[in-house]
């Protein structure tokens, strides 16, 4: 199947000269998005993964449906603020500004193996940020699947020490 058959693309959002890859249209038909996951879970299986970590709020509607398929745990990465429980927190820059992620600090236990999952893997930077929460947390980060992978903004530099998943490539 090809999956970009089910991506609508939006020019010059949410700023001019941006191709935004709309997720939305490939979760509405069912169908689609359980082969998408079950795509994911066939890359990913073989890396003996004990919970899946995954940043709000697209890396929820590819995390968790994977955990459950492969039969793990799940755990959030949300923005600084959002988790009711104590957390660890690291900053990050965007292209306008910085931010922060957070993790409960028993989110993931000492020697646990981690994938880290989300909807789209662009410069990195979200993703080598729950990298390193997850191995703050002494969790051992075992891979990273997306569905998308925009390649011209060369994300996988920030990941150098780690096995990058995809089901699509822009």
């Amino acid at each position: 199947m090809d999956f970009k058959d089910y991506i609508r693309v939006i020019p010059d959002f949410p700023h001019e000269g941006i191709s935004f890859k709309d997720i939305t249209t490939l979760l509405k038909h069912g169908g689609v998005y359980k082969q998408a996951i079950d795509e994911l879970k066939k890359m990913v299986e073989h890396l003996h993964i004990d919970v899946i970590a995954g940043p709000e709020a697209r890396g929820f509607v590819v995390g968790a449906p994977l955990a459950y398929a492969l039969g793990v745990g799940f755990a959030p990465i949300r923005k600084s603020g959002k988790l009711p429980y104590e957390t660890i927190e690291v900053g990050y820059d965007l292209e306008y500004g910085k931010d922060q992620l957070a993790m409960h600090i028993d989110a993931v236990e000492k020697g646990q193996n981690v994938l880290i999952a989300d909807d789209l893997l662009a410069t990195g930077g979200t993703i080598s940020t729950s990298v390193n929460l997850v191995r703050q947390l002494g969790g051992n980060v075992v891979g990273a699947a997306f569905l998308i992978e925009l390649s011209d903004l060369n994300g996988r530099d920030k990941l150098p020490d780690i096995d990058v998943y995809t089901l699509m490539n822009y």
